[in-house]
């Protein structure tokens, strides 16, 4: 017993976690180097591009193209918290990650996942106002409004996670593998041999205001935006699908993620290949940066116009 206690004591002061779900690439690691390289490279211009739009173009100073704007500097974040970690790990033959750095990468990729949830509802409830209520818009969204709908969702996922990483990090660890590429909290907290009771309630409680929540409030404000485009004209209804169906696409792109991190994380997936568990794990994350800029980048025309008027200026000079 004394044995075994002591093998405890010594495995949850461990100063490292091994990432299991890295297979032996040999020289091929290179080719998966230079396409993760790629992607994130892409990431990173295609929403910078779209941000710097954003804030140099008065015309784009209105209340949707602000919330565009957190949402593509929340990609932004998101996308950072996970790829240099990822190409770093790509290149390794041992592949760890310090304690320390895996609770600020649990932190940070659940920070960003929360805040994307919570700004997608901020969107829907914008095109809510715009849509059912355009002649009083200007007066139901008002500077201090608008204001607090762009703090919010940071301020908000701060707390939320801050409390769900803390709750963690108390937690004595009997194992330190984690079976992905990166650290997640649930992941983390299957290791512990102590109760972990309360770390569910709270996770628990998490998911259900950081993501079932905001998904019912948007599917009811997107509820009567649907009635108020079929009761408009032809017109209004190609503006309204105009304005609201990159919006959509985006909300259904990253609830399809996320359903594939809970299956993921809730049940075992050992007869799965490693090949599409390694394509579950980094859909949520890797996608979702890349698909936004993309989809909204070329729907919406102000955007798309000033794009490339920014861009033909930089190439010409």
């Amino acid at each position: 017993m004394f044995v075994k206690r002591r093998s405890m004591l010594n495995s949850s002061h461990s100063s490292h976690f091994t990432l299991g779900a890295y297979v032996d690439l040999g020289l091929l690691k290179w080719l998966y180097f230079l396409i993760v390289l790629s992607v994130y490279v892409l990431i990173l211009l295609s929403n910078l591009l779209l941000i710097i739009v954003i804030c140099l173009n008065r015309t784009l100073h209105e209340p949707m193209y602000i919330f565009l704007c957190s949402l593509f500097m929340n990609e932004l974040f998101g996308s950072t918290a996970l790829f240099p970690m990822l190409l770093f790990q790509i290149t390794q033959d041992v592949h760890t990650i310090t304690t320390y750095f895996c609770f600020v990468q649990i932190f940070l990729l659940h920070f960003y996942a929360v805040t994307e949830f919570v700004i997608s509802a901020v969107l829907s409830y914008d095109r809510y106002l715009a849509i059912c209520f355009p002649l009083q818009y200007s007066t139901r969204m008002k500077t201090n409004k608008l204001i607090f709908l762009v703090a919010f969702p940071w301020i908000y996922s701060f707390a939320m996670i801050l409390v769900l990483v803390l709750l963690t990090s108390l937690l004595q660890l009997c194992e330190h593998s984690i079976s992905k590429v990166y650290c997640n909290n649930y992941s983390v907290v299957k290791l512990s041999c102590s109760d972990t009771s309360i770390n569910n309630i709270y996770g628990l409680f998490v998911t259900v205001l950081t993501v079932f929540v905001p998904l019912i409030f948007m599917v009811s404000t997107y509820i009567c935006i649907l009635r108020q485009c079929f009761r408009g004209s032809k017109q209004t209804r190609q503006k309204v699908l105009s304005t609201c169906g990159p919006h959509l696409a985006s909300i259904i792109n990253f609830s399809f993620g996320s359903l594939f991190e809970v299956l993921q994380s809730r049940f075992d997936l050992r007869n799965v290949h490693s090949v599409i568990q390694l394509v579950l794990s980094l859909y949520l994350l890797a996608v979702q940066p890349l698909f936004n800029p993309l989809i909204y980048g070329f729907k919406l025309t102000k955007v798309r116009k000033l794009s490339k008027s920014l861009l033909h200026s930089v190439v010409s000079h």
